[in-house]
């Protein structure tokens, strides 16, 4: 299955201002014969914040971050060895907040179909996911929970290949997969938190 990610580059993204942090990541895509695959990096077990989830490359801005795509791209290559020649950055989803007060910018990129190097220090594994098995409604489920913030939120799980991706990472693929896809959300709280 592919994914029209021209979608993407015509898509003019919603900004979030108003949280203290700022974060950003790629989202990679590689394009097989069988369709695109999404590359993951799962978080090793000795991290603080959500050890062992699965998550797109990329973390907090820095202040030598010329912009939030030069931290989502040092952050790629810091984590996997991405180099940022080799992501063609198509474009990128709205903005999501994070429960840990994070506004994350999420950057689509077309990104060379290799094996990718983990750092040991933050990554524990580096996964390509089809995209098919995203929208395989056998793979997906999700659940209401309330926070005590921001109220009523929406988590959604993706099961493909043996990993789960859900949290913030879930609600970036939602928005990639609406985006770019035939693939729609059940009915969901109206909300922007992860």
């Amino acid at each position: 299955m592919y994914a029209d990610l021209d979608r993407v580059a015509d898509h003019d993204p919603h900004a979030i201002t108003d949280e203290p942090n700022d974060a950003g990541v790629v989202i990679p895509a590689i394009d097989r014969d069988e369709g695109h695959h999404l590359v993951f990096t799962k978080r090793a077990d000795h991290l603080e914040e959500h050890p062992g989830q699965m998550s797109f490359p990329g973390g907090g801005r820095e202040p030598e971050d010329s912009d939030i795509l030069a931290t989502a791209l040092r952050e790629g290559n810091e984590e996997i060895g991405l180099r940022p020649e080799e992501a063609d950055v198509v474009g990128r989803l709205d903005d999501i907040r994070t429960i840990t007060e994070y506004a994350v910018t999420p950057f689509v990129a077309r990104v060379t179909d290799r094996e990718y190097d983990p750092d040991d220090s933050e990554v524990a594994e580096v996964v390509a996911l089809p995209l098919a098995g995203f929208v395989d409604p056998d793979n997906h489920e999700h659940e209401r929970r309330t926070h005590p913030h921001y109220g009523e939120i929406l988590i959604h799980y993706f099961h493909v290949d043996g990993y789960t991706v859900w949290g913030a990472t879930g609600r970036i693929v939602v928005q990639l997969l609406e985006m770019t896809t035939d693939w729609r959300a059940p009915a969901r709280a109206d909300t922007d938190v992860a």
